[in-house]
């Protein structure tokens, strides 16, 4: 509440955003699944930009659960059959992070691209925005519905189609970086860079599909360390936290 205190008195520099969140990222320290305290983390980090009228998209990856490529590689299954069993795993994780978001007292309501009336409601672009102006976090889960495309472009698409302002990857890195800085120790991250320069340097941001659709309908992106406490609301308002693709 103290980070958010300190920002009662700052407009927020955008008003419509979409999270992307990776799968992994909700491993926490473990090695699978789902750890509670990273999805509490989240939640309050939400909540924080929610209070300040925010609206909040969120799509969210399956890697911590199932991998298309991982069931490909293992023989168990094909490809599309593979991207069909990660896009019902991105929809498990959708489920714990829309429990936590209750929890916290946050109204969301859960679309899928592949239909189960049972737990989620059916993506409807209308309704989805409908709902953000209503004041709700809306989770998009199973990716964009069909196998060949990762969360990532999911991520891009629904951002496109909602009509944000932003799209905001989180992860466990703070930016963008000349190569792994977890791996190579004289990596050095950027502040800023082009769309042409993630192409031509062949940076680790999104997936060319996803860099395409951002590029193409000028959407800007952030990458950035959301298990960092505060970065979320930070970004919101405009602060220089990440890396900005533009």
């Amino acid at each position: 509440m103290q980070i958010a205190d300190a920002f009662l008195q700052i407009t927020m520099k955008y008003k419509r955003v979409l999270l992307k969140l990776s799968g992994e990222a909700l491993m926490g320290s473990q090695q699978y699944g789902i750890d509670p305290k990273i999805l509490e983390l989240y939640a309050a980090d939400i909540k924080q930009v929610i209070d300040q009228g925010v609206q909040v998209a969120i799509v969210i990856g399956g890697g911590n659960i199932f991998r298309g490529v991982q069931g490909v590689s293992g023989g168990i299954v094909d490809r599309a059959q593979g991207d069909y069993m990660g896009m019902l795993a991105t929809v498990i994780n959708a489920m714990a992070l829309q429990g936590a978001l209750e929890k916290a007292g946050i109204k969301t309501r859960l679309q899928s691209a592949i239909k189960m009336e049972q737990i989620c409601e059916p993506f409807i672009r209308r309704r989805a925005m409908r709902h953000l102006e209503k004041g709700r976090v809306v989770i998009f889960g199973a990716g964009t519905g069909n196998p060949y495309f990762t969360t990532d472009s999911a991520a891009s698409l629904r951002a496109v189609e909602i009509e944000a302002n932003l799209v905001l990857k989180g992860t466990r890195v703070d930016g963008i970086y000349t190569a792994d800085p977890e791996k190579d120790a004289t990596a050095t991250r950027y502040e800023q860079v082009s769309y042409s320069e993630v192409y031509e340097k062949g940076l680790n941001v999104m997936d060319l599909t996803a860099i395409t659709l951002c590029q193409e309908n000028k959407l800007p992106i952030v990458v950035f360390d959301m298990n960092k406490e505060g970065n979320f609301l930070r970004v919101c308002a405009g602060e220089s936290v990440g890396t900005l693709v533009s």
